[in-house]
């Protein structure tokens, strides 16, 4: 299957099973597929002491091709991508007193930044605007169709009618029934089985398009994307996984999947198309295209972008981005981010695709008070939402781990279209099960007004809506919105993780908002009951409207949102811009709060990480702690059992010596020391920049053979006349590699890792070189502590 490969530098053909949404398939990426591949990354250059550069040692004064860029499946080495960029800098800034020209140079690429966000903001707001109307459409045309044209969905539809009703507001004489069409008639037993059937038919046909566009063209198309994103900010290399294939793909699956009525929503899956549109972006310009940590800065914006489409909210897309997916996050990349929040939720406010001036269908404004004595059912919310959160997770984790080992995940067509007939099939019959999860959240958290419709707002209200009585008919609504709560909370558990684009946001919401409704009507019932009750005396009197129902179900969101997730700060501000009230801070605040502790209690890893550790990326988690007496003697390679560490020396080996170590060895690189006996070390050289440096000079250098000697001195040694021309390769040389001494305590070298993002560090003794630790060995370590199978780590 082509991919496009984006993310990275170099173009590779490369076969490998690769794990993706809980499954495993097979993805072949050819080399004319990838943007970069007439554009190769200018060459690495090595660090002197001080951790600047080294000028070029080798006789050949063109860069070579393809050194400084790193394999798909590695980690970049974000000091040395640091490094670069600040070479960069200087150079541009340098020459910029020379010219005119060199000056509107510098003043460009200051500006090219800004530049890039931008265009980031106003194409995934596009897309966003272009997505929420499709599925839109879409979603409504399960049920019938407009007459007046097939492109109106139900609303719009009923817009321009002058027939409608206040008691029948969504039926008009332009929008048809499947039943009225093909029968002629909407009422009856013969027509609902018509409109069963052809609901269930759209929802079988959406899915089958979608989960066959993600298997066919692009296999990283589907899931929610959050987790792999996660793993890329920090430094991971997944090519193809921020291409044009996907982000077309995942576009219109997207669509389809959420149109199908799966309960999954577009909101995680939307920072994945950010981040696309981001990554695709990053070519136009040279500095991002060629530094993977300067791009990561710009995904780091794009991640925030995503929420602020999704939810309408800029600043809550910023605070998530630096809160839940960023690894590296400087205060430049926090102003860019909001930036490119405001660009893009500015562009969807211009489409206005709800055509209610809001940028997401479920906005609500309350205007009740809260009282403090409410706290307390805001805080069972937020212990319903923390179990959930936990339950969820689990079984989560277990049934992808169960498609993973079993035939399920080699047929994810046949488990997509099942779960997408029972579902439809479940689902019919219910109003709020039948319904959109975004519409199912506007309902619940709906305020009921006089003139409101709702099944939820029938109340027996005698002067207004205060002191209201329950109707039979908001009963049988309770009722059916139970059996909808428990349908979603065991439908989600299989859904997320299938080969179609799926988020979590949505259905962790509905389930939320369902039981935040259902306590919230309760409270009120009993409110209204027992005014003389002692918790009810003081502030809820007789006439006067005290619970507002509306507020539990989006308190009740925040706790499951939070209690899947984890996140704290940013949802707390996500959940206040949809409001847009100040005063309900405290209910979120509490109901979060409580929520986080209570799934903590259970485990303290979100559903991201969960899935992260699921596919075994090498992803060194920030907020995990790293509680062990270990040292870095005893998590380092070579153990007392192994083989000697494998090293080049910086004179005396041939390049057939070099290259049969290389191929002897599938290690990512090499130390380098001043002799086998003294192993005092020099540096440490990249497998990939050696072998293309050796492979370049065996075609560009005259005279090198198998026998002409790899140096990395300085200073070449003096050679007999008739001795080959030696291959100087000091240029690739990493000359202040990061060591610790055998004794350094395990905490402090995760912390090292983490915080300057390295992929290797050396261990060693009076600076004797003793062995190597890598970010897969300690996250092996870490698991192997945990009492986890250090295997599932899987990638280098």
């Amino acid at each position: 299957t082509p991919v496009s490969g984006i993310l990275g530098g170099s173009h590779v053909t490369d076969n490998r099973l690769i794990k993706c949404c809980g499954g495993n398939m097979a993805v072949s990426r050819p080399p004319e597929d990838d943007p970069s591949h007439n554009s190769p990354h200018s060459p690495g250059r090595g660090m002197n002491g001080a951790g600047g550069p080294t000028a070029m040692m080798d006789p050949l004064e063109d860069p070579v091709p393809g050194v400084g860029t790193y394999e798909d499946f590695n980690t970049i080495d974000w000091v040395r991508e640091k490094s670069k960029d600040r070479d960069r800098h200087r150079e541009i800034t340098s020459k910029s007193k020379e010219s005119m020209g060199a000056l509107l140079h510098r003043i460009s690429d200051a500006f090219s930044g800004w530049l890039l966000m931008l265009l980031v903001g106003l194409m995934s707001g596009a897309l966003a605007g272009g997505i929420d109307i499709s599925a839109h459409w879409l979603t409504d045309m399960k049920e019938g169709v407009c007459l007046n044209g097939f492109w109106f969905n139900h609303e719009h539809c009923c817009w321009t009618s002058n027939e409608p009703t206040f008691k029948e507001r969504d039926k008009c004489p332009d929008w048809k029934s499947w039943a009225e069409l093909i029968v002629g008639t909407g009422e009856g037993g013969f027509a609902y089985v018509v409109n069963y059937m052809m609901f269930m038919f759209w929802a079988l046909l959406f899915s089958f398009l979608a989960v066959t566009l993600v298997k066919s063209f692009a296999p990283y198309a589907c899931g929610s994307g959050i987790p792999e994103i996660k793993t890329i900010l920090s430094g991971f290399i997944i090519r193809g996984y921020l291409g044009k294939w996907t982000l077309i793909v995942k576009t219109i699956t997207l669509v389809l999947a959420v149109s199908s009525g799966l309960s999954l929503g577009k909101e995680g899956p939307l920072v994945h198309v950010a981040c696309c549109c981001a990554n695709i972006l990053c070519h136009l310009f040279t500095k991002y295209r060629k530094n993977e940590a300067k791009r990561r800065e710009v995904l780091s914006a794009a991640a925030a972008v995503g929420v602020s489409v999704a939810f309408g909210a800029p600043i809550g897309g910023v605070l998530f981005s630096l809160e839940e997916v960023s690894y590296y996050f400087p205060l430049k990349t926090l102003w860019r981010s909001f930036f490119a929040a405001l660009v893009a939720a500015f562009t969807l406010r211009s489409i206005n695709p709800f055509g209610n001036s809001r940028l997401v269908l479920f906005y609500v404004e309350f205007h009740a008070p809260w009282h403090l004595l409410e706290l307390g059912p805001f805080i069972l919310l937020g212990i319903f939402g923390g179990l959930w959160g936990a339950l969820f997770i689990r079984a989560n984790i277990a049934w992808c781990r169960r498609r993973k080992t079993t035939l399920l995940g080699h047929y994810p067509i046949v488990e997509v279209l099942v779960v997408a007939g029972v579902t439809a099939l479940v689902s019919f019959p219910n109003s709020y099960t039948r319904m959109s999860g975004a519409e199912l959240i506007k309902e619940l958290f709906n305020d009921c007004s006089l003139l409101d419709s709702s099944q939820l707002c029938r109340y027996n209200a005698g002067n207004g809506l205060a002191d209201r009585p329950a109707d039979s008919g908001l009963y049988t609504a309770l009722w059916q919105l139970s059996l909808a709560l428990l349908f979603k909370m065991g439908i989600t558990v299989v859904t997320f993780g299938m080969k179609v684009p799926s988020g979590l946001f949505i259905p962790s919401m509905a389930v939320g908002a369902i039981a935040g409704r259902l306590l919230g009507v309760g409270m009120e019932q009993l409110a209204y009951y027992n005014h003389d009750w002692a918790i009810f005396r003081g502030w809820c009197t007789p006439g006067a409207d005290c619970i507002t129902p509306g507020l539990y179900a989006m308190v009740g969101a925040a706790a499951c949102l939070g209690g899947v997730t984890r996140m704290t700060v940013s949802l707390v501000v996500i959940m206040f811009e949809l409001t847009g009230g100040l005063e309900y801070i405290v209910p979120l605040m509490a109901a979060t709060m409580t929520s986080k502790w209570v799934a903590d209690a259970f485990g303290r890893e979100g559903i991201y990480e969960a899935h992260i550790r699921l596919n075994g990326y090498p992803f060194l988690e920030p907020k995990e702690e790293f509680e062990h007496k270990s040292l870095a003697v005893d998590v380092m390679r070579p153990r007392r059992a192994d083989p000697a560490l494998a090293v080049l020396t910086q004179e005396g080996m041939t390049v057939e010596e070099a290259e049969a170590l290389v191929a002897s060895t599938r290690y990512s690189g090499f130390p380098v020391v001043v002799s086998q006996e003294s192993q005092r070390l020099v540096g440490f050289v990249l497998r990939r920049d050696l072998l293309i440096s050796i492979d370049n000079a065996r075609q560009r250098q005259e005279g090198v053979v198998s026998s002409s000697q790899v140096l990395f001195t300085e200073h070449p040694p003096a050679q007999a006349a008739d001795a080959p021309p030696p291959v100087r390769l000091r240029s690739l040389l990493d000359l202040s590699p990061f060591t610790v001494a055998d004794h350094t305590p395990m905490d402090i070298t995760v912390d090292i890792f983490r915080k300057l993002g390295l992929r290797q560090c050396l261990v060693t003794h009076n600076g004797r070189l003793l062995g190597i630790i890598t970010k897969k060995d300690i996250l092996k370590h870490m698991a192997q502590m945990a009492n986890r199978d250090p295997d599932s780590i899987l990638f280098n």
